[in-house]
């Protein structure tokens, strides 16, 4: 089993910046792929980026260019640096682990951007 757990949210002004973590625990050997999504409220969730255990990165539209995934592999860490960030980023963000038992969830961190 795996458990992940997202820090790093906040309240940051239009055009400012902060980083995500996702930190991995349990059976870390197992999992293949780690993502964001994020969910504003009355909306539906939405990925925003993907890293494989190749080091392969994928972003929705919305965010390229502005966020960046990273990992760090010894710490069993997903990093989600988000720049520029605009108010409709507003949203609760969620650690997606995927390994061949299943996919585990976080339970969110909530990032809003407002002046």
């Amino acid at each position: 089993q795996v458990r992940v757990v997202e820090s790093g949210g906040g309240l940051v002004q239009p055009g400012g910046s902060l980083r995500l973590s996702c930190a991995a625990s349990g059976s870390t050997s197992a999992i293949s792929a780690v993502d964001w999504h994020r969910q504003a409220p009355g909306k539906e969730r939405e990925l925003v980026a993907v890293i494989t255990t190749a080091g392969t990165t994928n972003y929705a539209d919305s965010v390229k260019g502005r966020f960046t995934i990273s990992r760090d592999g010894a710490k069993n860490t997903v990093y989600l640096q988000m720049n520029s960030l605009k108010p409709e980023d507003t949203a609760v963000y969620y650690c997606n682990a995927f390994t061949k038992l299943g996919n585990y969830w976080g339970t969110g961190t909530l990032v809003t951007v407002s002046s």
